[in-house]
């Protein structure tokens, strides 16, 4: 209960903040649609020279893409850590954060939560109807429900994947951080892994899990059968990462060694 009323103290402070400001909340919206525009249009492009890619329609892929735009909305607004390194080590503002009696990953998650990245979830729906409306695609009762688990699972997966990463910082003070190029190989992750060769898709399943993401919990929607088993295991594999992720960090914690001022 403390750390719920921490965290709806923490939303509203940040919403009155943000619409004291309202064009500047509404150019970072635009901002993230434009990109997602960007993206979309290169998967028109690349369609636009082939009808099938690796037995996948445009249809399909565009479907992966709106699935993928979800979990991700969901980790950019929480675990929005990119320049942990920077910001809390190398500047110390982690001396700040241990003096309170909260836990100190959950601190930074309020911090650096930039809630207008949900509206990202509204995109991602919006796709897969469309896509879904094209396909042709039936849902049963439960789907909803199986929807909610995938996508948990998966912005479980990248906030695991991200927090590990955050994590090492503790035991190296360097500015240098793979903080950006994990973020480029995570939109590996809102292709079909079969267009890739067997070495980036093992890592993409079982060492980056960026594939559990997109395209393995969009197979469950798209009656891949072939794919069912790496779907159902999109929130083990997410809950499993983001477990080990909080492991690790709690380890690294007792590890820092401060700023030095």
């Amino acid at each position: 209960m403390k750390h719920t009323t921490i965290f709806l103290l923490y939303v509203s402070q940040y919403m009155k903040t943000r619409l004291t400001y309202r064009v500047d909340m509404a150019m970072e919206i635009m901002s993230d649609l434009l990109f997602q525009a960007v993206n979309l249009i290169f998967i028109l492009v690349v369609f636009g020279h082939t009808n099938m890619l690796s037995g996948w329609s445009k249809d399909e892929i565009i479907f992966i893409y709106g699935f993928f735009l979800v979990p991700f909305a969901i980790f950019g607004a929480f675990f929005n850590i990119w320049d942990f390194n920077e910001r809390y080590i190398v500047k110390g503002e982690m001396d700040r954060i241990l003096t309170r009696p909260v836990h100190s990953l959950f601190q930074i998650i309020l911090e650096r939560m930039e809630l207008e990245s949900l509206f990202g979830m509204v995109t991602g729906i919006a796709v897969m109807v469309y896509a879904g409306s094209r396909l042709d695609l039936s849902l049963s009762w439960y789907d909803p429900f199986v929807f909610l688990v995938m996508v948990i699972g998966g912005a479980f997966v990248y906030a695991g994947i991200f927090v590990l990463l955050a994590s090492i910082s503790f035991w190296s003070d360097s500015r240098t951080s793979i903080m950006p190029m994990m973020y480029n190989i995570g939109n590996y992750g809102r292709y079909p892994v079969d267009i890739y060769n067997k070495v980036i898709r093992f890592i993409l399943t079982w060492i980056l899990p960026f594939a559990f993401v997109g395209v393995y919990p969009s197979a469950y929607f798209l009656g891949r059968e072939e794919w069912y088993g790496y779907a159902f295991l999109t929130p083990v594999i997410g809950f499993a990462f983001f477990a080990f992720a909080i492991f690790m960090w709690n380890i690294g914690v007792t590890k820092y060694r401060g700023a030095g001022n």
